[in-house]
């Protein structure tokens, strides 16, 4: 059998105030699942945790994001997080902090014929 795509989410996450990227890339990973209720392994019966995701994180500063946190997000099966430069860096007016905005991409693979 083959790793297949079954399922392509997106999110977008911010930190208002604090500049993290952990936080925005969170929180993007969050909207991306949070939307739905994945039904299609037990439709195949399947077992949840069969489902592998692979997560890519578009922020500032990719580098600073903590990817353990990023991956504890997930609820189910297996998966993988790559960060990249994306998202954008909104300077504030008033002191030296940002708003930050990270965009992820969740990919969901199940072990198919």
């Amino acid at each position: 059998m083959a790793m297949k795509r079954v399922v392509l989410e997106i999110g977008m996450g911010t930190d208002i105030r604090g500049s993290d990227p952990t936080k925005a890339a969170v929180r993007a990973l969050r909207d991306a699942l949070w939307h739905n209720s994945l039904s299609i392994a037990t439709a195949l019966n399947m077992d949840t945790d069969a489902m592998v995701t692979e997560v890519t994180i578009g922020v500032p500063n990719p580098e600073l994001v903590d990817t353990e946190k990023v991956l504890a997000v997930l609820p189910h099966g297996s998966g993988s997080v790559a960060v990249t430069e994306g998202g954008l860096k909104i300077p504030k007016d008033d002191s030296d902090d940002n708003t930050l905005i990270a965009h992820a991409a969740a990919v969901v693979r199940l072990d198919l014929p």
